[in-house]
């Protein structure tokens, strides 16, 4: 089934040094573009993230230092990069809660200004998890009845979560077709910040998603302990949720 789109989509996937959101650098991205129409675009960019690539990390996308020691840094691309995404919907496996986080927060450290608050994010593997409970691998053998033979390669696992959503979309009925609701029903919680440190309530009121103050208004706690909002300023968390309590606080003035 393809997809019934108003915005044009990216599908992407990330290859990076690690797991951490805040510290760890993007070595591989790969995107497929799609536009309403059903034309395709993809790209697959090595970057240099200007740092060692951990044996770890490579031990799972078989990239090396000297696999990007030519390729751009990230900030070398960041704008053209921005440019992409621009308008469009975004789709990716595990995406929510690891590679647009992730994103952003390059995008960031670039000095590159992108506005993700009004597009739609579609998270495949939620969908997957809410369905049938299994990997990415699986999810192609169980949906496309393929082998996911390069697993972890970005541009492989890209084009694979594009064609399970769209095996998704035709083995249930009950899932519409409509980036909206992909959006929603993939969505764990209402989050306001990219990485869900700060969530709505069912009040639709900001509250915090982590510690001594889980549940609590952030009007509340910026208001009755004024040195949390410096601790979390200085704190190991990602920019985008230093931003986020940054406007809150202003708003409150």
């Amino acid at each position: 089934m393809n997809l019934n789109l108003r915005n044009p989509i990216i599908f992407f996937d990330l290859e990076t040094t690690g797991v951490n959101i805040t510290h760890d650098k993007i070595v591989e991205i790969s995107y497929i573009k799609v536009y309403p129409n059903g034309v395709e675009e993809d790209k697959t960019i090595r970057v240099n993230p200007g740092r060692h690539i951990p044996e770890e990390a490579t031990a799972v996308h078989h990239i090396t230092d000297e696999d990007v020691k030519d390729a751009p840094l990230f900030g070398q691309i960041a704008k053209e990069l921005s440019r992409v995404f621009e308008g469009c919907d975004i789709a990716g496996f595990n995406s929510n809660r690891f590679d647009i986080p992730l994103l952003a927060e390059e995008f960031l450290n670039a000095g590159v200004t992108i506005d993700l608050s009004k597009r739609k994010f579609v998270d495949v593997q939620t969908i997957f998890h809410k369905m049938e409970q299994r990997t990415l691998v699986a999810a192609y053998k169980f949906y496309c009845g393929k082998d996911l033979n390069d697993a972890h390669s970005a541009s492989a696992d890209t084009r694979a979560t594009y064609e399970v959503l769209k095996a998704q979309l035709d083995r249930y009925s009950d899932l519409k077709n409509d980036v909206e609701y992909l959006s929603d029903f993939s969505s764990q919680k209402k989050n306001v910040d990219l990485m869900g440190r700060i969530v709505y309530n069912e009040k639709q009121q900001e509250v915090f998603n982590f510690g001594k103050y889980k549940g609590v208004s952030v009007e509340e706690v910026l208001r009755k302990d004024q040195g949390y909002y410096a601790w979390m300023m200085q704190g190991d968390f990602a920019q985008d949720t230093k931003r986020v309590l940054t406007q809150i606080k202003l708003r409150m003035k």
